[in-house]
């Protein structure tokens, strides 16, 4: 069996506190893009064996890969076994969900291949133990993820606008940013209902004036050649630029699918990881 596993974008990621566990609260929107890792399952005698096209990414316990198949297994009491195959395409360490993509499909497809009577809600339930973004990645689309991401309320679909990804050739630590974030030093917050307005009614300008990501403030601070992207980006053309999750993928909207190509192919000429895309 063949699946699809979609990386995603926040088109706005706020803070709204912290919980005592350490744990930040979160207000974000969420959205699908058409890039994906493709994943291939069969049914085997016993165990759980991974293998990859890229040699750098792990195929045991370290794998959400592996730890989604292995939580899933034992939760529901599986006897069998199972081979997976992973073809990465999602950036690694980019901000764009790609290891809890991996995982939230690991968790839908099992449960077809068993044949196992749980719901979305119940594989959300399970998904957040992976990580904060499994939940989302299990229903998709485009929706507002509350909590520490596990409250997800789906939204009218932002579907069909074109998007330029540049990730550079580093990777960032999610729990480092969140580690390093002061919410007593962030004063502008993201207008999150605003921006839900603008997004129903496709008015793209106005997503983009008001797309916020609080994350920015740590890793655009440290890596100053996220803050160079966006500005050459806006200086080709795009509507709106950001930073996605944690980083340091930085995305585009644009309304012109020539500039948005033109856009590409300057990017590509610099970094390996450069893709263009739209919101599904």
């Amino acid at each position: 069996m063949l699946v699809k596993a979609y990386g995603k974008i926040n088109i706005s990621l706020d803070i709204i506190g912290k919980r005592e566990d350490g744990y930040h609260l979160l207000k974000m929107i969420m959205q699908n893009v058409d890039l994906y890792d493709s994943m291939s399952f069969q049914k085997c005698n016993k165990g759980i064996n991974i293998s990859c096209n890229k040699p750098y990414i792990p195929t045991d316990d370290k794998n959400l890969v592996y730890k989604a198949a292995k939580l899933f297994m034992d939760t529901y009491n599986i006897r069998e076994g199972i081979n997976i195959y992973l073809k990465k395409n999602i950036p690694v360490a980019a901000g764009m969900a790609g290891g809890s993509s991996d995982a939230a499909a690991v968790f839908r497809t099992l449960r077809q291949i068993f044949e196992v009577d749980a719901t979305d809600n119940e594989l959300m339930k399970l998904g957040v133990k992976i990580g904060a973004d499994v939940p989302f990645c299990i229903i998709g689309g485009t929706a507002l993820c509350e909590g520490i991401g596990e409250i997800i309320t789906p939204l009218k679909p932002f579907k069909n606008h074109i998007l330029v990804l540049v990730k550079p050739n580093f990777g960032v630590s999610t729990k480092e940013v969140f580690k390093n974030l002061d919410i007593s030093k962030v004063f502008k917050h993201p207008d999150t209902e605003a921006l839900i307005r603008a997004m129903q009614q496709e008015k793209l300008a106005d997503v983009c004036k008001g797309m916020r990501n609080l994350l920015e403030n740590v890793t655009l601070r440290k890596y100053p050649v996220l803050k160079r992207i966006k500005e050459d980006i806006i200086k080709m053309g795009a509507i709106g630029s950001m930073m996605s999750g944690s980083g340091p993928t930085i995305f585009a909207f644009f309304d012109d699918m020539l500039k948005a190509q033109k856009c590409y192919d300057k990017f590509k000429t610099q970094y390996k990881e450069v893709y263009i895309t739209r919101t599904i």
